[in-house]
Parts: structure tokens; C-alpha cells; sequence
């Protein structure tokens, strides 16, 4: 699973690593013509997939319990806002510090704007497009929403809870169909695309009742999902059959087999698959900070003279590759600590746990 989050967040890294070549490639008086193979942009697709399972199947202990509701969004929030806060933060300060980076906005957001980004919130920017402030946020803001509507059903048993959360994310979709002219919030929550979530729950909801398939049908499994993609139009008119489907077959593959045997975690193909869950536990530092370092590797690249020199492709590798040293240092020494932090502060303490404050002076 976390190698699969580590392919996800390098598609995205593709993808814009491709705008940036070309731009590199137009100030170099080359030519760059981008490649597909992939539909890049879907790697976001992935995510929603593997989230909708991570969060079923994490909840576990949580279904039917006391206090899971606010046990869950203490942990939801300790994961997500503290380095989004923190990114979103710096972008703001270079936007103001250099304006001409907020300019495909039409000048710095206003107040409300930017509130409604740190509390992902839809809000139409000045240009019409439903993109918080710094424009990668707009997953984030389908992520909580969806956070949001899974922890009403906490209360409920596992079955009960991503009975619930399919059904109320195919009313939201269907709401956004059928009202004239919806709010943006509502405009914004009601896409297909939400219904990626309900495909990784399903499949969390498969695992949980022992569903497993052998190793031959999960080759099947993933050939197909990579099939789908690299067979999918760059811009389909229907994303969750495009995209959203090959993703789930993609996550079907990895999370409905069996647990490795001890002997089968050694040798070349094991180290392999560390590396890449390495990089899967920092995938949120890539997704987030990516964007930052191609920009500067970019303008590294055309100040130095090594753009021309490489060309577009070279560099392209090149960009990419920086990313990742970047990524994994700050999942070390910034996300995983603030997490933590804001985790402790969040999260409400057990009754065991409360009782024992209570009895101990000072604490």
C-alpha cells in the first residue's frame, strides 16, 4: 500500500514536472513534446482510492465506540493540517513577498479567500476556478469533507458505517446533479470523483470480512488497472470510469492479498519494496513541497546554463529526482514531529486516562 501512495505522488510530481520542462524548453528555444504512458494527474485518483481504504480499515477499534468521532478527527487533522497550514503559509508569504506568482490569480487573495483555504473550504477564486490558495489544497478539501462524513457514522458497526458513508456520498453527487445552479461548496463536493472514496471503503470493508485473492489474480488485478490507465484519454469526460476504476483495481491488488511470511522479506526485491514504502510514509511531504522544488530546480537549471545544456527530458529526470531527498527530510524532521505535537494536543484522553490526570496533582 505505501508503495503504491509512493507511485501516486510521483505521477503528480510527473505531471508537473513536465510543465515545468516545457517552460525550461521554451526559454532554451527547444522543442518538448510531453509524454503520456500514464495519465499522470491520476495519481490523485490512487489517493482518493487508498484513502477511502486506509481510513475503513484503520478505524477498526473505533466502529461503535465511545468518543470515536472525536478520536478519529483529532488524528484526521493532526495528520493533514499541520504541514498543509505550514506550505499554504509559505506560499502565501512568497506570493506577497513576489506577486508575480499570484498572478494567474489576478493579484493576492483577499481575506475571506484565504480563510476559507485554511479551513478548506470551496471558494471560486478571482478567475471562476473552486482552488484554495495554494491550488494543490483542492484534494485536501474533498479529503476533510469526506473525513467529515465518515466520522458521523463511527457510531455505527464497520458494515454500518460504509453503508452510510456510500450512500451519503452518492446523495451529495446526486444533489449537486439535480439543484439548479448549486452553492460553489456544494457545486465542488457533488463531482463523481468523491465517489473514489466509497470505492477504497468498499474494498476496506472486503479485507475486514476475509476476502483474499492469490497471487496470479492480483497480477491479474494490477495488469489491468495499469492497462486502464495507460489506455485512458489525458482528458476524460467521465474521470471516475477513467481513472477512478484502474485505481481501484490498483488498490484491490495490493491490499486483498495475503500477509508475507517472515522468509519471503529478504533479498533484492524486499529492499525494493522498503525504499518504496519509505518513500509511500512520505508521500504527503512529496504531494505538498513538490511544487516548491521543481520551481527551483527549474530556475537553478536556466541560471546556470545546465537546462540548455541537459535539455528537457535530462532535466526533467533531474527535477524529479531532487524532489525526493526533499520529501523524505521533511516527513523526518518537520511532519512527522508536528504530527505528533498536534496529535497530543488533539486527541481526547481515554476515561482510564482522564481518571488518572484526575487523581495525580499537577498533571
Amino acid at each position: 500500500m505505501q508503495a503504491l501512495r509512493a507511485l501516486a505522488a510521483l505521477m503528480v510530481v510527473v505531471h508537473h514536472a513536465q510543465n515545468e520542462a516545457a517552460i525550461l524548453a521554451v526559454r532554451a528555444g527547444t522543442d518538448f513534446v510531453p509524454r503520456l504512458g500514464l495519465p499522470w494527474p491520476a495519481g490523485v485518483d490512487i489517493f482518493f482510492v487508498i484513502s477511502g481504504f486506509i481510513i475503513v480499515h484503520a478505524a477498526g477499534p473505533l466502529f461503535g465506540c465511545p468518543g470515536a468521532r472525536g478520536r478519529f478527527l483529532a488524528h484526521r487533522i493532526a495528520r493533514l493540517v499541520p504541514l498543509y497550514w505550514l506550505v499554504t503559509g509559505l506560499y502565501l508569504a512568497l506570493g506577497l513577498s513576489m506577486p508575480a506568482l499570484l498572478s494567474g490569480e489576478g493579484g493576492p487573495p483577499d481575506l475571506a479567500r484565504t480563510l476559507a483555504s485554511f479551513l478548506f473550504w470551496p471558494m471560486a477564486r478571482a478567475d471562476g476556478a473552486v482552488l484554495p490558495l495554494y491550488g494543490l489544497g483542492w484534494t485536501l478539501n474533498y479529503e476533510m469533507a469526506f473525513y467529515a462524513l465518515f466520522a458521523l457514522g463511527l457510531g455505527l458497526t464497520r458494515r454500518g458505517a460504509v453503508a452510510w458513508l456510500v450512500g451519503a456520498l452518492g446523495l451529495v453527487v446526486l444533489a449537486g446533479r439535480l439543484i439548479p445552479a448549486p452553492p460553489v461548496p456544494l457545486a465542488f463536493w457533488s463531482d463523481p470523483i468523491v465517489l473514489e472514496f466509497a470505492l477504497g471503503a468498499g474494498l476496506a470493508l472486503l479485507r475486514a470480512e476475509g476476502v483474499r485473492l492469490h497471487g496470479a489474480a492480483r497480477v491479474g488485478l494490477a495488469a489491468a488497472g495499469l492497462i486502464g490507465l495507460a489506455t485512458a484519454p489525458a482528458e476524460p469526460a467521465f474521470r471516475l470510469l477513467a481513472w477512478g476504476l484502474p485505481a481501484a483495481l490498483l488498490v484491490a491488488a495490493a491490499v486483498l492479498g495475503r500477509d508475507r511470511p517472515e522468509a519471503a522479506r529478504g533479498g533484492w526485491a524486499a529492499r525494493f519494496l522498503g525504499a518504496a514504502e519509505r518513500l509511500g510514509d512520505a508521500s504527503y511531504a512529496l504531494y505538498l513541497l513538490h511544487p516548491f522544488v521543481l520551481r527551483a530546480a527549474r530556475e537553478g537549471l536556466v541560471r546556470s546554463g545546465l537546462g540548455p545544456l541537459l535539455g528537457p527530458w535530462p532535466s526533467l529526470v533531474l527535477m524529479v529526482v531532487l524532489t525526493l531527498p526533499v520529501a523524505l527530510v521533511v516527513h523526518q524532521l518537520v511532519e512527522r514531529p508536528l504530527t505528533r505535537l498536534v496529535r497530543r494536543r488533539l486527541e481526547p484522553a481515554r476515561p482510564a486516562e482522564a481518571a488518572d490526570r484526575a487523581a495525580t496533582p499537577g498533571r
